[in-house]
């Protein structure tokens, strides 16, 4: 019973976590639809891998290449901000623009129309003439790899181009996380989510803890709920009887006072909350699909620990009590004769 107990618990913590963190998820998306931020690494991560720290040089060309260009509207401008700029460059997208530039130059500098076909060995004579040296020698080094064979080639171009990628998303997610531990102990703060205040009411309420339980084993059902509405999250998480939010803790006095002791009541509970409130941003910070895979797997633990009642035809029934055996009757014994007991028979009476 107490393990039982225990993993209801965690239940409950691992669903109020996988709520906070969807709501937590879609902050984090709206101040990214503002920001950009996604497409300011990408661009970021080009200027590196191009050895352009201006973007002015096979930046700008990349970005004004008729396969690039098409991504995004506007122009592209190093100096100015980059939120018009796309958040993903397919590989192969960037791996033919950037061969065709060396090959053949910028967009505007001739017509590719009228030049001949691209070839290997065109190609890395093109190559050869490039003024940037590292680049130069990763394209040289992608072009004698492939031995002869251009697609090859364009193909060596996409690896070394998402081999790059794959640090610009480090940066980004690395960032992303610390912007969402901000949002998430913004969060906490705001809706009172102390995980430990949380752990101490599941320990101690039965029916709250069986209600969350119930929920839980629906939501494990249901699948993956990204991009789910704020106010319903919030709703849900009220609507379950989590004990969060600041009505449920603040003093009953603050009602007659107004505004100014609800501050002053605010801030003189603020430090009891402090370690709740960061264990509550740090789960945050994992983010909704860890917590929706921990439900999983948590429920399918759950499942396996969990007595099931016997079925009816499952009960073995004890067979009933043999009835305990009973002494015989003794035999009657016929009268004795006056007569017989003056002569002192032994047989007398015996018929």
């Amino acid at each position: 019973m107490f393990g039982s107990q225990v993993l209801e618990v965690a239940i409950g913590l691992v669903l109020m976590y996988l709520l906070l963190s969807l709501i937590a998820s879609s902050i984090r998306e709206a101040i990214e639809s503002q920001l950009k931020s996604r497409a300011g690494d990408l661009e970021a991560g080009i200027r590196e891998l191009l050895q352009d720290p201006g973007g002015a040089g096979l930046t700008k060309a990349l970005y004004e290449h008729p396969l690039v260009f098409g991504l995004f509207k506007g122009a592209y401008d190093p100096s100015t901000s980059r939120r018009n700029l796309p958040s993903y460059i397919p590989s192969g997208s960037f791996a033919v623009a950037l061969l065709d530039i060396v090959a053949r130059g910028p967009s505007g500098a001739g017509a590719p129309a009228a030049a001949a076909p691209l070839s290997i060995d065109s190609l890395r004579a093109a190559v050869g003439r490039l003024p940037n040296a590292p680049v130069q020698r990763a394209l040289l080094t992608a072009i004698d790899t492939a031995h002869g064979d251009l697609r090859r080639a364009q193909a060596n171009v996409e690896a070394w181009f998402d081999s790059s990628m794959e640090r610009v998303s480090g940066w980004y997610k690395r960032r992303t996380q610390m912007i969402i531990f901000a949002v998430g102990l913004a969060l906490a703060v705001a809706v009172n989510a102390d995980t430990l205040t949380v752990v101490e009411s599941l320990v101690q309420d039965d029916s709250l803890r069986k209600a969350i339980v119930a929920e839980a084993e629906t939501a494990a059902r249901e699948g993956n709920r990204s991009g789910a509405d704020v106010k319903a999250l919030r709703a849900e998480l009220h609507d379950l009887g989590f004990p969060v939010g600041w009505a449920r803790s603040l003093p009953a006095w603050t009602d007659e006072c107004g505004l100014a002791c609800v501050g002053d009541a605010v801030l003189r509970q603020a430090p009891y909350h402090v370690p709740g409130w960061l264990l509550t941003a740090f789960a945050i910070s994992l983010g909704a699909p860890f917590w929706f895979d921990v439900l999983k797997r948590v429920m399918v633990i759950r499942s396996t620990v969990k007595p099931k009642e016997k079925a009816p035809e499952d009960i073995v029934r004890e067979p009933a009590a043999a009835p305990l055996p009973t002494a015989p009757a003794p035999a009657p014994v016929p009268p004795l004769h006056a007569h017989e007991w003056a002569h002192g028979d032994p047989k007398a009476g015996v018929i």
